[in-house]
């Protein structure tokens, strides 16, 4: 997720408001130029369970990618015989560091989603939900208050989590009363 920069996040409250109170107050919020330190959110997900790993670094190198890669081969369990990481097609993450770590990690498989094509990655519906979590209608000072955020959203996160569904869940309307153009009853 990224490249995110420490700044204000719009929101749904009342930031300013007319000081007359003539006005009905809107969510209103002041320009913010500030560029205050930004920075990348690594993630991995795992849906079938709802928990996820979050990971902030500075920049998006191979470097970070493969300690990344480190990370998450640490937080999967080690009884878990196949992993297959669903990734978009950034030469970071073919790069030949990355190739070597996979030959020294077998369980690892690398199954890269076609161009054009970010709705079949699961990760990206999950950003959403984090960006909403942990950013929305705040102002970060500094990229490790960002971080700060991020770490807490994903906490509460997995202590609610739960299976995450792909796609929209179907809401059931329940059926309208009948109104005006209702038949008169017989008597």
């Amino acid at each position: 997720m990224g490249p995110e920069s420490a700044k204000s996040y719009r929101g749904t409250a009342v930031i300013r408001s007319d000081p007359t109170g003539e006005r009905r107050g809107r969510a209103i919020q002041e320009a913010d130029y500030g560029r205050r330190g930004s920075g990348y959110i690594f993630g991995a997900f795992c849906p079938a369970t709802g928990e996820a790993l979050t990971a902030p670094y500075a920049g998006r190198t191979i470097a970070n990618w493969v300690d990344f890669l480190d990370h998450v081969d640490a937080w999967v369990a080690p009884e878990v015989e196949r992993v297959y990481a669903i990734l978009d097609n950034l030469s970071t993450h073919r790069a030949v560091d990355v190739l070597l770590w996979s030959l020294v990690h077998p369980r690892w498989e690398f199954v890269f989603q076609p161009i054009y094509a970010a709705y079949l990655n699961l990760i990206e519906p999950w950003w959403k939900v984090l960006r909403s979590l942990a950013l929305k209608g705040r102002r970060f000072d500094s990229w490790e208050a960002i971080a700060t955020a991020v770490d807490a959203a994903t906490t509460y996160w997995n202590t609610h989590r739960h299976p995450f569904v792909w796609g929209r869940r179907k809401r059931r309307r329940v059926a309208r009363a009948t109104g005006i153009a209702q038949l008169p009853m017989a008597a």
